[in-house]
């Protein structure tokens, strides 16, 4: 991801573009995030889930059956939010990209560790070349790759559009 945003002025009061530091900061702090897919029908498909930002994209885990797993097998882009819980402070966040499988032993364990020191032990995971808790109610591992993140800061207003 650039780390050079680009203000638009249209939507702006403030005169410089949120830095990157802060966008990443908060995409990194938040544990609440909200992910939206499309069904195979077009209608978008919108659930809360906990989640990683880290390299540069949005990680969550679903199991193949549920409603994400399933958009995601007909189509790849997805968008992830975060909001401040003030209308006038803190930063939104929107990330719109393609989704990827996270797969292979190492990696899964390095994020399954990750998901563990964020959320604690109820995030405990086992994990295989292929999936979290491969013994247990399997999960599907996914990565949104950004295409775009447009940070919306609140006081004063600005829209800053980060691109890889």
């Amino acid at each position: 991801m650039t780390t050079t945003g680009t203000l638009d002025a249209r939507f702006s009061e403030a005169t410089a573009p949120t830095p990157w530091e802060e966008v990443d900061a908060a995409l990194t702090a938040a544990t609440g995030y909200q992910l939206v897919t499309v069904r195979a029908d077009g209608r978008p498909h919108v659930t809360p889930l906990v989640g990683l930002w880290v390299d540069d994209g949005f990680v969550f885990c679903t199991g193949p059956d549920e409603q994400k797993a399933r958009n995601l097998a007909h189509g790849p882009h997805a968008a992830v939010t975060i909001a401040s819980p003030a209308w006038d402070s803190g930063l939104d966040v929107v990330v719109e990209g393609v989704v990827v499988r996270a797969t292979g032993g190492p990696e899964l364990r390095r994020l399954a560790d990750a998901f563990r020191a964020k959320y604690g032990d109820a995030w405990d995971f086992e994990n295989d070349d292929e999936s979290f808790d491969p013994h247990g109610q399997r999960a599907l591992v996914y990565r949104v790759v950004p295409a775009k993140v447009i940070a919306f800061a609140k006081a004063p207003h600005g829209q800053t559009t980060f691109r890889p």
